[in-house]
């Protein structure tokens, strides 16, 4: 280790020292994913697995699917170039996920070089087993420490630490499960095999299954064993196998059409029901929540537990003093089941529902199309608090330490009225709020205005608009490119977009349409906020437009990151596999079954040269 400090050009990027520790960072870096990391629609019956494959039967003939175990851990990216690890970074919202590749490093199952010299992005899940879970909190009890909840809580506090010794000392590992990057294979199964061919470790229980019944044995079969793996697992993943095939089905603004995870059934517990409290949220929907003797659920200690609505308390006659069954909708969210009706006591009365707004007292509306209250006072302060923490939350405009206890006293002491307000700030301002000092309100300052140059999507998803997720507000970003175009586009244009609806398009205009917004624009606009979408633009004139490219084999000069950039960059879709509607392959040197079957179809083949030079 001394020898490397003192001579850096001698370290070895598999180095034992990368294992060990004695790293500790300042914080954690941004990271943008070069591919898109989607999540998984979640089922919880056959029902729903049903309705999967008979949408994926309408496209699909006979689909054969491959059944894998659903890891209860992080989801994790690792880039590999040249086949040494460059960057592991978190999923966060798919699109930027933050630099933990010191951390990762210290996961003594991930390979620092793999095998082969080959450029590849891998997704998987850092977990950590359960022996070591129970290492760790015997010895964090014997330092007087709170235990982990859970293995999972466990590992996710563990890759959050910024001493990497920490990290190297919990026995954190991994498996790998998918290739983000362009597969080189034409079968997931064959994308399993050959990421345990480079070292990496994947799960090998897993099975392929042509209908229901066979996915439906595998789900019982594991059910059955769950207890007995030396790893958490909350269900089990069922994709189609060929990639070909998952290319023909595509994905929604969130999931991929050919994939979806069971989750095994919610762990039930008993409590009783102390109060309820009823919170605004941004979008003035007045929420009730319920207040319990705390009890363990899933591994956590549960003390509160969501009502939905007014509709739902009253569905399910819930009172204060009842004894309830809760459990964890999709193992995060708990809520109430049902209530115990032969051990509710005498003269309980039914929940008394306000009226008027906890926050500012205006009158509580239930309109007949919705099942919540909702206060419609524009002005209510609870909502304006909301809405800007949502504003800063990682998702939207990532504006690091403008919490709730910020974003509180912020209203509190009328600094600010909207979000507006908040790019007017000065460090002066910041330093009149209670338990902020110099630093850290330079740091904030500096945070809000970096955020300014943000993507506009950001912005847009700021923005809270109902029914416009993150997805659906990159979507429109990339295909309008800038705000003003979006705040001026009709329901058909906006509807015209892929994977746009109606409901978003009219919610979108709407939303545009009312004075406080044309507002609220001018002001971001003149405090320098971005307005534009700087991801890559297809243009109708590029030279690719409108083509489909696939890559394969080992590029020399490019990374196949740098490849697939400036493919887009030419118009390119850039596509994993091969099939009758691709239009070019790229070959590099060793190119496998994809060049195959592309000179069988009569496919254009181009090498990394005539790439280059185009």
């Amino acid at each position: 280790m001394g020898l490397e400090k003192d001579n850096p050009q001698l370290v070895r990027a598999d180095s034992p020292t990368h294992r060990t520790g004695d790293v500790v960072l300042s914080g954690f870096e941004k990271y943008r994913h070069d591919y898109q990391l989607y999540s998984l629609q979640d089922a919880f019956s056959r029902e729903e697995l049903e309705a999967f494959d008979a949408r994926v039967r309408k496209q699909i003939a006979q689909p054969e699917y491959i059944c894998e175990l659903k890891i209860d851990g992080l989801s994790l990216s690792l880039v590999y170039e040249n086949g040494m690890l460059q960057v592991a970074a978190t999923r966060g919202d798919g699109s930027i996920g933050e630099n933990i590749t010191e951390q990762v490093k210290r996961i003594k199952d991930v390979p620092l070089v793999l095998k082969d010299p080959i450029n590849i992005v891998v997704r998987g899940e850092a977990y950590l087993p359960r022996k070591n879970f129970q290492k760790l909190n015997l010895a964090r009890e014997e330092e007087g420490l709170p235990a982990f909840a859970n293995p999972r809580n466990a590992a996710a506090g563990t890759l959050r630490q910024l001493d990497t010794k920490v990290v190297a000392k919990r026995g954190l590992a991994t498996f790998l499960y998918q290739e983000a990057s362009p597969a080189t294979n034409d079968t997931q199964a064959e994308v399993l095999d050959y990421l345990a061919s480079q070292g990496l470790v994947v799960n090998t229980q897993r099975v392929f299954a042509k209908n229901m019944t066979e996915i439906w044995d595998f789900i019982e079969k594991v059910a059955a064993q769950r207890d007995t793996l030396p790893y958490d697992i909350d269900g089990v993943v069922i994709k189609v196998n060929q990639l070909s095939q998952q290319e023909t089905l595509g994905f929604t603004v969130k999931f991929p059409k050919w994939a979806i995870a069971y989750k095994f059934p919610a762990e039930l517990a008993e409590t009783e029901i102390l109060s309820v409290d009823w919170t605004v949220g941004r979008t003035g929907v007045v929420t009730p929540t319920a207040n319990m003797t705390p009890v363990l659920l899933a591994q956590t200690k549960v003390a509160r537990a969501t009502l939905h609505n007014v509709d739902y308390i009253k569905e399910k006659d819930i009172r204060i003093g009842d004894k309830v069954v809760i459990y964890k909708a999709g193992d995060i969210i708990p809520a109430v089941q049902r209530v115990l009706f032969d051990k509710r006591a005498e003269r309980t009365k039914p929940l008394a529902i306000p009226t008027v707004c906890p926050a500012c007292q205006s009158e509580l509306q239930h309109f007949e199309d919705e099942v919540a209250l909702r206060c419609i006072n524009p002005l209510c302060p609870a909502q304006l608090r909301e809405k800007l923490i949502h504003f800063a939350s990682r998702s939207a405009m990532n504006i690091t330490g403008l919490g709730v206890a910020v974003v509180t006293q912020l209203f509190d002491k009328q600094l600010i009225k909207d979000v507006a307000d908040l790019y007017q700030l000065s460090v002066e301002d910041l330093l009149k709020l209670d338990k902020v000092k110099e630093k850290s309100a330079e740091k904030l300052y500096q945070s809000i205005q970096a955020s300014k140059e943000n993507s506009v999507e950001k912005l847009i998803f700021g923005l809270g608009i109902r029914h416009v997720g993150a997805k659906g507000a990159k979507i429109i970003a990339e295909k309008l490119t800038n705000l003003d175009h979006i705040a001026a586009a009709t329901v058909e244009e906006l509807s015209a977009i892929s994977s746009i609806g109606t409901v978003l398009a009219e919610s979108l205009t709407k939303y545009f349409a009312l004075d406080g917004t044309t507002k609220l624009l001018a002001e971001l606009k003149a405090a320098g906020v971005n307005f534009d979408y700087l991801g890559p633009v297809k243009r109708d004139d590029a030279l690719l437009s409108g083509k489909t490219v696939v890559l394969t084999g080992k590029l020399s000069q490019l990374t196949r990151v740098q490849a697939k950039e400036k493919l887009e960059n030419l118009g390119a879709n850039v596509s994993g596999s091969v099939s009758k509607n691709t239009d070019i392959v790229v070959a590099g040197s060793d190119a496998g079954s994809k060049l195959t079957k592309a000179q069988a179809l009569g496919i254009e083949i181009w090498t990394e040269e005539e790439l280059i030079n185009l």
